[in-house]
């Protein structure tokens, strides 16, 4: 048997639809592909979404309204590669709600994000340039692709 897909599979209590739909307006190359809904088995969730499919950035993913039963934490977090300090801001701005440190954050629906420079790899080549940028990284909130770029460089 081969498999067809490996799919991240997010568990919300009840904003997946919203959630969703955010992200869906904030990256290019994203769409709901389809929904599907409580029917009269689960009478207090009828005509709710239950399940959301879309694709972020041409990633796809799944997103359930499964009830409070469970929590999405740190253990598991979106990495976004931003190519420009401009898109690293929009999106820092449009996701964050808690920050952590190293451009994490959590957003309102509890999704955790690390917002980061598509140049990382690069900039960290050698360990020589890890040492630095990872120094200069730590001491971040949000990431500023400048500072990184001149830790490499220094």
């Amino acid at each position: 048997m081969t498999v067809r897909s490996i799919t991240p599979f997010l568990w919300f209590d009840t904003q997946a639809g919203d959630a969703a739909n955010y992200y869906v307006s904030l990256f290019a190359n994203s769409r709901i592909l389809q929904t599907s809904h409580y029917g009269d088995f689960m009478p207090d969730k009828a005509g709710q979404i239950m399940v959301a499919d879309l694709e972020l950035a041409g990633q796809r993913l799944t997103f359930m309204n499964g009830g409070p039963h469970y929590k999405l934490d740190a253990a598991f977090s979106l990495s976004v590669a931003c190519e420009d300090q401009a898109e690293l801001d929009r999106l820092w701005e449009a996701l964050n709600h808690t920050p952590s440190a190293c451009g994490w954050t959590t957003d309102k629906f509890g999704v955790v994000w690390q917002i980061n420079y598509a140049g990382l790899p690069e900039l960290m080549r050698d360990q020589k340039h890890t040492n630095k940028v990872m120094a200069a990284m730590m001491t971040m909130i949000k990431i500023d692709i400048q500072k990184l770029k001149d830790a490499a460089a220094a």
